[in-house]
């Protein structure tokens, strides 16, 4: 049974009395006090899983990225939970999400302002978070150790080129488990990972058995925002989120461990009545 990949929830219950006012100190540091993507002054709303405070004309713009890349909430409206404020705080506001964010805006490129018309808006936004375009420029490698029979494939812009890797064949196993890595670099413009499974046949085509799509975004997010981890101590220092918009089974934490840029990944299977894979990313830069 081998499969292949191709490139492109918030926990439940009310934050804490405690966090909430966590929540709301952070909006009033000073770098918080005008909107991340174009200045307007007292954002009342913010991005929990990108970490940014935000104001009401670019919070509908946010809304129509859909969650899995920005999930808008209310400061003061919305119940919030522990989680998603440790997220807030993580991140630490406007200035250092920006400082990844923006690190690379074009000359000629302008931020909008708070008159800024919709068309404006949406585009720096959608160029800043959706297609990433302001990132550092680097390329990256990525190596998966999957506990499942698969083969990834990932997409370079640049060269309208598939990238793809394949597991070996398990045989005569219906859960097949693999200590093998599989390694792919990752290019400026990037999409999402496309996983897919096959029951191998010897004298026809393989037949698909089960799908999945992985969003790199926040392990490339993370990764940049913690370039030299070579001294930091294990922590967590990102999260992609379970939703309906996904096939995650359940929260995919993002930590440094022992030096390394790491993610667990725990997914269900699309296009089929029943089936679940696990497998690890790993973040190496390029000198590595």
């Amino acid at each position: 049974m081998p499969a292949t990949m191709s490139s492109h929830g918030y926990d439940s219950g009310k934050a804490s009395p405690g966090k909430l006012r966590r929540l709301k100190e952070l909006l009033l540091k000073d770098d918080n006090r005008t909107c991340a993507d174009c200045g307007a002054p007292e954002p009342k709303w913010a991005s929990a899983n990108i970490g940014v405070f935000i104001c009401l004309k670019c919070c509908g713009v946010h809304r129509s990225l859909g969650t899995h890349i920005s999930k808008v909430l209310s400061v003061s409206l919305d119940d919030w939970t522990d989680d998603q404020i440790d997220s807030m705080i993580e991140v630490g506001g406007n200035s250092s999400a920006n400082a990844i964010y923006e690190a690379s805006i074009p000359a000629g490129f302008s931020k909008p302002g708070p008159d800024s018309g919709y068309e404006e808006r949406s585009h720096f936004i959608r160029s800043k978070y959706e297609l990433q375009e302001f990132l550092k420029p680097s390329l990256r490698i990525i190596s998966f150790s999957a506990q499942r029979n698969s083969s990834v494939q990932s997409y370079d812009s640049r060269t309208s080129q598939k990238m793809r890797v394949k597991t070996k064949v398990i045989k005569s196993n219906l859960n097949p488990v693999w200590d093998e890595e599989l390694m792919l670099s990752v290019p400026e413009s990037y999409g999402a990972l496309k996983l897919q499974v096959f029951d191998h046949d010897t004298f026809s085509a393989d037949d698909i058995m089960g799908e999945a799509e992985i969003d790199i975004q926040p392990l490339v997010t993370a990764a940049m925002a913690h370039e030299d981890v070579g001294f930091v101590e294990d922590m967590q220092i990102g999260k992609w989120l379970a939703s309906s918009d996904n096939a995650l089974l359940k929260d995919s934490i993002i930590r440094i461990v022992d030096g390394s840029v790491k993610q667990e990944v725990s997914l269900k299977l699309q296009n089929v009545e029943s089936g679940e894979i696990e497998l690890e990313l790993e973040w190496m830069p390029l000198d590595q």
